[in-house]
């Protein structure tokens, strides 16, 4: 009900029970819908979950610009594990200049 009322530690917390299937059916596409409610209020660890369900492929199509996107705006209120994911797409980039260039813009 939390969830439902824009409690935006509600959502995520949410989002991470359908994520996990604690209580609910798992249901990646329903986790990735109350990230999406957490992150766009600007909560760290909606947006980092956001970047992770992206930067997966777990319940939306994999999509490593919109996983930096979300990764960064965390990243930018000091949630670290977001930073670590950052730097990891950086380091792990496979795909050549393109993409590190694409990262790069993100972060700077």
């Amino acid at each position: 009900k939390a969830a439902e009322q824009g409690y935006r530690s509600a959502q995520n917390n949410l989002g991470y029970m359908y994520r996990k299937g604690k209580g609910v059916k798992k249901d990646d596409t329903t986790a990735v819908y109350w990230f999406r409610k957490a992150a766009e209020q600007g909560y760290p660890l909606g947006q980092y979950n956001l970047g992770r369900m992206y930067c997966k492929g777990k319940g939306v199509k994999k999509d490593d610009t919109t996983a930096v996107h979300w990764f960064r705006k965390a990243a930018e209120q000091g949630h670290a594990n977001a930073q670590w994911s950052l730097d990891k797409m950086m380091k792990e980039s496979s795909s050549g200049e393109k993409r590190r260039g694409t990262i790069k813009l993100f972060i700077e």
